[in-house]
């Protein structure tokens, strides 16, 4: 139903931008403002329509047959230049460390989308003039190779009691999000599923300096 509704939801709103430039043509100076804010507010629509589409196909998806070899360093290093411009808007910057090369079998795409939700979060949320690290490691835990990324912020941090609803669609922290900060509570869900769809787990932690760092863990081969 979710993918039904979201789909029938992208007419109206395709017919609502050609009434925008109709409205523009035919209106005032003094009207600029706010056409410019239902603007705003029709792609902000969008985008969480696309969001919903995007989590649809990732709750319906179970084939994993055409996984392939994709390196987890060369996603971050692509990421990797659009994050530090959107950092550079709120002051703050971006630093990849690597300090093993990592590679999974699984899908690019949803890969790299996952990632880069869980970075462009925490470039949202850290302080102005702190820097976001995403740091690349492979690690043993249970007698078991892992790669990991963790990506680390100096943001407010999470209430303790919340950190394992992060991830639910929708879930939004009150205190740290606000309407011109604030996502729509979709983006993190997204990432869990395609972790969770490549065998692995994401996971969220407070830092004991300030802020919050995000975990991935994906199983490596033997």
């Amino acid at each position: 139903m979710l993918r039904d509704v979201s789909h029938e939801l992208r007419s109206p709103l395709a017919r609502l931008s050609v009434a925008l430039e109709l409205a523009r043509e035919d209106s005032s100076p003094e009207l600029e403002d706010h056409l410019v804010r239902i603007e705003r507010e029709g792609e902000k629509l969008n985008q969480l329509i696309g969001q919903l589409l995007t989590l649809s196909s990732m709750e319906a998806r179970e084939n994993t047959s055409t996984f392939v070899p994709i390196s987890l360093n060369r996603i971050c290093e692509q990421i990797l230049p659009d994050a530090e411009y959107e950092a550079q808007q709120r002051s703050c910057s971006v630093r990849l460390e690597q300090d093993n090369e990592c590679t999974i079998r699984g899908d690019w795409e949803l890969m790299y989308r996952a990632i880069e939700n869980v970075v462009r979060n925490a470039v949202r949320y850290t302080d102005p003039g702190t820097q976001v690290t995403i740091r690349i490691v492979e690690a043993v835990a249970g007698g078991k190779r892992l790669a990991t990324i963790q990506v680390s912020d100096f943001g407010p941090g999470i209430p303790q009691a919340e950190l394992e609803y992060i991830f639910r669609p929708f879930y939004r922290l009150d205190r740290a999000r606000s309407s011109t900060t604030g996502g729509f509570g979709v983006g993190l869900a997204i990432a869990e599923r395609a972790v969770r769809l490549h065998r692995g787990t994401l996971r969220a932690d407070n830092r004991t300096e300030g802020g919050t760092s995000v975990v991935f863990e994906f199983p490596l081969e033997a």
